[in-house]
């Protein structure tokens, strides 16, 4: 039987870092079932509530799944690494990958897309540097890896910038809207990226299939031209349990 221990820290707690520590060792592997709530109960001596309470701590993670019927499942989902150098550079989108294939490095991958001119809200006419209500092109995104939901995206760009450009439909062709606003003329020239961690709000966790008490990351980029014109903002909701967030710096 697991070492009963005593402290300020509750007993599921205990158990759940206990099997944390066995799947990062290895003692279980992705797809492989974890104990119970009986063999908790059984081999530290807990109550149904208090085994079931730390089952939950590692489905709250990320760290496993459940299985109606079935158990809870060390998960299988890899991470993704979001490498944004990389994602961003113009060796990407300018040569025709698109940023989002550039995370996903052959895995399997889809994009749900809905494109729409609206008058610009507030927030993002701020950004753009535009009037309230002037028209903006809304490129609404869910992508999907191995068939599940994990980034929701929203950009915005000028109409009058992106009139008749490929920008305006569902495909925007090789490279995504940077390689279309370089035939345009108007090629981003560097990137500002602001990030936090937040709960989601709204529907955002029904979208991305979260289960309770797990975070997004809300990032929300924009791209400028050269003399410093915005051409885009693009606000992003990441699972938070799915994605790496990583950033090569230069001394």
């Amino acid at each position: 039987m697991p070492e009963r221990k005593t402290g300020k820290i509750p007993e599921y707690r205990r158990i759940a870092n206990d099997l944390r520590a066995a799947i990062d060792r290895g003692d279980y592997q992705p797809g492989q079932r974890i104990p119970g709530e009986n063999d908790l109960m059984r081999d530290y001596e807990v109550s149904r509530n208090t085994a079931r309470d730390a089952l939950a701590v590692l489905r709250h993670e990320g760290v496993t799944d459940t299985r109606r019927g079935a158990g809870n499942f060390v998960r299988q989902f890899k991470l993704i690494p979001r490498l944004a150098n990389e994602r961003l550079s113009r060796r990407t989108w300018g040569e025709g990958r698109s940023i989002w294939s550039a995370d996903m490095k052959g895995r399997p991958s889809a994009e749900e897309v809905d494109v729409q001119e609206i008058e610009a809200p507030e927030r993002i006419a701020g950004i753009l540097g535009l009037s309230v209500g002037d028209p903006v092109i809304r490129r609404a995104r869910v992508h999907l890896s191995e068939g599940r939901p994990v980034q929701l995206s929203t950009s915005y760009l000028p109409a009058r910038l992106v009139a008749d450009s490929p920008i305006t439909q569902p495909d925007t062709g090789p490279g995504g809207t940077y390689a279309r606003l370089l035939d345009l003329g108007h090629p981003p020239a560097r990137f500002r990226e602001e990030v936090r961690a937040r709960m989601p709000v709204g529907d955002e966790a029904k979208r991305l299939k979260l289960a309770a008490g797990v975070p997004v990351a809300h990032i929300v980029r924009t791209a400028f031209e050269a003399d410093g014109t915005p051409l885009e903002v693009n606000e992003m909701i990441l699972d938070g349990n799915t994605y790496l967030l990583q950033y090569d710096i230069d001394a």
